[in-house]
């Protein structure tokens, strides 16, 4: 017997197998999220989350600044909530001057408190490259709309406005801190 086990690796897979699914009824389960983000042009698309298992889409268009977003009812598996701001104001931006933009969505759980209307649990951020100026926005996200599957329209809220770069895109005509005008 003790030679048949030995030399058996069909034997010993099984007994792995039984062993790997004994173990993993006690570990611990972590659910996976992602997000998507990309471009084409002069738009731009990302997923992200609103609340427990809702995600929201965002489109920016370059050429207007309108940031829009949509979430999918749970109901009828159709857009139902829908959301949007312009946000060349925020970044001041001239859409005529060709802006070029980046945007991501990442959680940011931001105390949400007893209010019916709370930030959602992701921020959408757009990053303006030629004003170096980056803006953070979410969702006033209801739940209890949501749940009963009525159709929401509402402004994105915007956060925040922050300088990530201190310097314009060189060809910008702009100085550096301590240099001369960029070529």
């Amino acid at each position: 017997m003790a030679g048949s086990l030995r030399h058996n690796p069909i034997l010993w897979l099984v007994i792995g197998v039984v062993v790997g699914m004994g173990l993993s009824r006690f570990w611990p389960q972590t659910p996976l999220h992602a997000t998507a983000t990309d471009r084409y042009d002069t738009f731009a698309i990302a997923t992200g989350a609103v609340d427990t298992e809702v995600e929201a889409i965002y489109f920016l268009d370059f050429l207007t600044g309108d940031l829009r977003a949509a979430v999918l009812g749970n109901q009828t598996g159709k857009f139902t909530a829908f959301y949007q701001y312009n946000i060349l104001a925020d970044l001041g931006v001239d859409p005529s001057k060709n802006p070029r933009y980046l945007m991501v969505t990442g959680l940011s759980d931001i105390r949400r408190g007893a209010a019916r209307m709370r930030p959602s649990r992701a921020a959408v951020y757009v990053a303006e490259i030629t004003s170096g100026k980056v803006a953070a926005y979410a969702i006033p996200w209801d739940q209890q709309s949501h749940a009963s599957g009525r159709p929401t329209k509402g402004t994105l809220i915007p956060l925040d406005v922050t300088r990530f770069r201190t310097a314009a895109v060189r060809g910008q005509g702009i100085t550096r801190p301590g240099a001369g005008v960029n070529p």
